[in-house]
Order: C-alpha cells, then sequence, then structure tokens
C-alpha cells in the first residue's frame, strides 16, 4: 500500500519516470530473475543457490493483483499525457 501512494504522490508532483521506478518495484521487485527462470545455461553455476524459483518477488502471479497493477499504469499513462506543464524528461515514454 505505501508503495502506491509514493505512485500516486510521484504523479501529482511530475515526478513520472520515479513513479515509473516504483511501479516496477511493485510489480516484479528486485529479485535476480524476476521471471523464474534458473537455468541459464548448460552448466552448473556457483551462484545457482542463490536463485531458486521460490524467491519470486513479484505480485504478478495473481489475477487480482495484476488487474489492478495494469489499471495503475494506465493511469499514470493518462496523468502523464495530461499534465503537459511537466518537462519531457521527467516523463516515461
Amino acid at each position: 500500500m505505501k508503495n502506491l501512494i509514493k505512485i500516486v504522490d510521484y504523479c501529482e508532483e511530475g515526478e513520472f519516470v520515479k513513479a515509473h521506478d516504483e511501479y516496477m518495484d511493485v510489480s516484479i521487485g528486485r529479485a535476480a530473475w524476476p521471471i523464474g527462470v534458473t537455468m541459464v545455461g548448460i552448466h552448473a553455476r556457483s551462484g545457482r543457490a542463490k536463485i531458486e524459483s521460490a524467491n519470486v518477488a513479484h505480485v504478478m502471479n495473481s489475477e487480482l493483483q495484476r488487474k489492478y497493477l495494469t489499471s495503475v499504469k494506465r493511469l499514470m499513462s493518462y496523468a502523464q499525457k495530461k499534465r503537459e506543464d511537466v518537462a519531457p524528461s521527467k516523463k516515461v515514454l
């Protein structure tokens, strides 16, 4: 919930890049392999123990949460288009 408040605050301030970064943190997190990839080659790696499919840190697996986050992203895009007073460097293309 606090991340959504940060997204709204950043959008109100016109900081859409920061809002987008916060959205990415909420949606996929900061896991090493957020999409569940555990084997990237044919050989075993020493760091493989750190990457486990059980450590998937994103909420996109839940259909309800995915729909809500998609709605948040759409609202962010709409707010960005409506804010003509914000510099292009603070917008996400």
